[in-house]
């Protein structure tokens, strides 16, 4: 499908006023940055390499769409479903991803610096290797998640669930916010201990 087949889609779609059905459609390697893609069904959807920069796609259903090395930065994927979705290396920088649904979703090393992760569903997601720095997982569920190896420095996971979360080797610092009586460093996380790091 082309650009200019997408628009035609969402045009119709909104003059219908019907949900935009992108189901199992081949969007690999279009720009799509900045478009209203709300509430739309692209559930198996090929996403590859897409540039969805900036586009709106807040309650869109993502469940099983590719999106390997999507760009995704600063894109509202806000109470978005992203269950078995595969963002493998995409760009997530800036993102808004709070309340979305990424259980067993496979985020292999993405870029998620500063995205907005505040009470999303990250249960049995696969974040080995992401940079979350500085991102903010509020309350987010990260039960039996994989974040071996994963920048979480300056993130914030206060009254995030933890539980059988896989931290081995994740590097933190000092700026990371962890609830009270949780010990990163018990569970495999490393402390990244800077010479000017007296704390």
């Amino acid at each position: 499908m082309e650009r200019e087949g997408v628009i035609e889609l969402i045009e119709a779609s909104l003059k219908e006023g019907k949900t935009l059905d992108l189901r199992r459609a081949d969007l690999n390697q279009l720009d799509l940055s900045g478009f209203n893609l709300r509430k739309a069904n692209l559930n198996e959807a090929d996403l590859y390499q897409v540039n969805l920069g900036q586009a709106n796609l807040s309650e869109a259903s993502l469940i099983f769409a590719k999106l390997i090395q999507a760009n995704l930065r600063a894109a509202n994927l806000r109470e978005s479903n992203l269950v078995f979705a595969n963002l493998r290396l995409a760009d997530l920088y800036g993102v808004d991803l709070a309340k979305a649904n990424l259980s067993a979703t496979d985020l292999y090393g993405a870029n998620l610096v500063r995205a907005d992760l505040s009470e999303a569903n990250l249960a049995e997601a696969n974040l080995c290797e992401v940079n979350l720095a500085e991102a903010n997982l509020l309350d987010a569920n990260l039960s039996e998640a994989n974040l071996a190896e994963t920048n979480l420095r300056g993130a914030n996971l206060r009254g995030a669930n933890l539980k059988g979360v896989n931290l081995k080797k994740a590097i933190y610092d000092r700026r990371t916010k962890w609830d009270k009586h949780f010990n990163p460093s018990a569970v495999g996380a490393i402390k990244d201990k800077k010479w000017f790091d007296f704390f």
